[in-house]
């Protein structure tokens, strides 16, 4: 296999001599970077001429004189999957793609949401429900705070509708299309407002009055509409507006991202949160937000596999966060997760996020010192990539001399290492600190270690889990780097490192399959449940009739709780009639105790 990482910008990071040569590590033709440019913010050249000297040595003729750093950027403008792939099958910017197969997990979706890059869209909800998404459950995201600051909601307008159902689906008030609907609706499609999100009350039980909504709005000039009962036909109506917002404002942003990936292949497969591939034509963006994370977790558990492990605590450290996830001979799902101020109802791996990687912000606050969650990000980067960032986690580790400078995947110059040095004598000086400068880095790495041990118990310990009795599987660019001391701090007595931990997200994607969730929401006492192997039948059907005939039942997953709870525990079904065991075994194993005799378990 070829292997070839660029960076989530679509750029290359290449050392550029004073005699215009440049040095990769792929071999491409001579003429293959023609028509790139070369540079950084306002010093860019166009690639007139690129000629081969030797293996991996191009030797750049530009369109016009410009003054370059030495460690400076490739780029065409694609995105990061199309510059691998040009890079992959040899393919110039004159030459067509070859007939090749892609397939793609992306946290595209999930930056956009955290930086409130989506699109303008409008908010449809029941009449007298027009501040749901600000009141939300009332709960402070700060419990402490003086100053409350409540996240806003990803809309731009909100218009109530006048329609109502009862609790059983049943229509109390027929959907009013009012002439002062329309117009507003006019108003906002004038406005440049061609996305809405569309949620009704009980509308998971009754559809009608959301697809009148739906054909009204695409009359009118919309251009995309969400519907819960489409994209989350389950109780609560606040988590399933909320999917339902996110799915529409997330629509455009990754609508034009795949049309130009697709540019490469017709034969385009995208992950899901759940760690399984679908079609482009079947991609919603509410069930890819954690798909970059879960392609590691696949990739991990293919690689232990491949070693005779199968119980594994993944550990993926990246440049801004860093992603745990327990796996036990199979994946842990969960089908409601949180991202930023957001909860989704969609099926996805059990994953834990800690805002601690190689790019968190080392710095000194209120008095003490603090690893995270700010994070450098790719541009300007850590402090040695020498584009004036600050001292991050990568720094630390390149000044204690755990880093190569000389083997690592991004140039670092002397110069680089002299910034990043700088940086962390202004930290000591803001501390007042007489500890020497080792100290202090291994205090920052202490720091960083312990937040993550942290998120690894989260998965483990509060789910009854001892974490010696699991390898630790360490990738991403900086998981390996860090596994001893997160395995030390845990009891951890194996580590397991693949061979190319930088890009095993890949592999994952290479390992999974094309898979569907189907779901049916029953909230009844478990002991008047006689009809689960129907309703298991049925949900196979549906889900057998959009794969075709072929495909098999891998998983069946129930999830049961107390009468009376909310949290419910998730069970795999063998027999029917050994849920209410199996459920109360699994309550003992997390709580410590078993539920009394009378408590009635719900099948949810």
């Amino acid at each position: 296999p070829v292997l070839v990482k660029v960076l989530s910008s679509g750029k290359l990071r290449v050392r550029l001599n004073d005699d215009r040569r440049i040095q990769i590590p792929w071999s491409v033709p001579s003429d293959f970077f023609k028509g790139w440019q070369v540079g950084f913010g306002s010093e860019v050249a166009r690639i007139e001429q690129s000629e081969l000297l030797e293996e991996g040595i191009h030797e750049l003729r530009l369109d016009r004189k410009v003054d370059l750093q030495s460690e400076t950027d490739l780029f065409t403008g694609e995105e990061a999957p199309v510059i691998g792939s040009r890079i992959l099958t040899q393919t110039g910017l004159e030459n067509d793609f070859p007939e090749i197969s892609l397939r793609l997990a992306t946290t595209r979706g999930t930056n956009a949401l955290l930086e409130k890059k989506g699109a303008r869209m409008a908010f449809f909800v029941t009449q007298g429900f027009g501040d749901l998404l600000h009141i939300r459950d009332q709960r402070r995201p700060d419990l402490f705070a003086l100053n409350h600051q409540l996240p806003e909601p990803l809309y731009e307008v909100v218009c109530e509708v006048s329609e109502r159902l009862d609790a059983d689906g049943n229509v109390l008030e027929p959907l009013s299309l009012s002439p002062e609907l329309q117009a507003a609706i006019s108003g906002m499609v004038e406005e440049g407002i061609e996305v809405a999100a569309v949620s009704l009350m009980h509308g998971y039980l009754n559809d009608q009055h959301e697809k009148a909504l739906a054909h009204l709005l695409r009359n009118s000039g919309f251009k995309h509409v969400s519907l819960s009962s489409e994209l989350a036909p389950l109780i609560k109506l606040l988590p399933r507006a909320e999917t339902t917002v996110v799915d529409a404002y997330l629509t455009p942003v990754m609508g034009d991202f795949l049309n130009r990936v697709s540019k490469v292949t017709s034969d385009l497969l995208v992950m899901t949160s759940a760690g399984g591939l679908e079609p482009e034509s079947d991609f919603r963006p509410k069930d890819s937000l954690f798909s970059g994370p879960a392609g590691g977790v696949v990739g991990a558990a293919a690689s232990a596999k491949l070693c005779g492990y199968e119980k594994l605590i993944t550990f993926d450290m990246g440049g801004t966060s860093t992603d745990v996830a327990r796996f036990n001979g199979d994946f842990a799902y969960q089908f409601q997760q949180s991202i930023g101020a957001t909860t989704l109802l969609s099926p996805s791996l059990r994953i834990e996020t800690v805002a601690a990687g190689g790019g968190s912000i080392c710095q000194w606050s209120q008095g003490g010192l603090r690893v995270g969650p700010e994070s450098a990000g790719s541009s300007p980067g850590p402090a040695c990539y020498g584009r004036g960032g600050p001292l991050t986690i990568t720094d630390v580790n390149v000044l204690l001399g755990r880093v190569d400078p000389d083997n690592f995947g991004i140039p670092l110059g002397k110069e680089s290492i002299a910034a990043a040095e700088t940086r962390l004598l202004e930290l000591m000086q803001a501390m007042e600190t007489e500890e020497s400068r080792e100290e202090v880095l291994e205090g920052l790495l202490r720091i960083a270690v312990e937040q993550m041990a942290d998120s690894i118990g989260t998965i483990s310990i509060r789910e009854g889990a001892n974490p010696s009795e699991y390898a630790l599987l360490a990738f991403g660019g900086a998981g390996p780097l860090h596994a001893c001391a997160i395995a030390d701090r845990l009891g951890m007595s194996t580590i397991l490192v693949p061979a190319e931990a930088g890009v095993l997200s890949a592999y994952g994607l290479h390992h999974a399959e094309v898979e569907r969730f189907a779901e049916r929401q029953i909230l009844k006492s478990l002991a008047d449940c006689a009809e689960i192997e129907d309703w298991l039948s049925e949900l196979q059907d549906e889900a057998s009739a959009k794969l075709g005939a072929e495909s098999k039942v891998r998983r069946r997953i129930a999830e049961l709780r107390l009468s009376g709870q909310e949290a419910p525990l998730d069970l795999e079904i063998g027999e029917p009639n050994q849920l209410p065991a199996d459920f109360r075994a699994k309550y003992q194993t997390i709580f410590g105790y078993e539920p009394q005799p009378h408590q009635k378990i719900e099948l949810v």
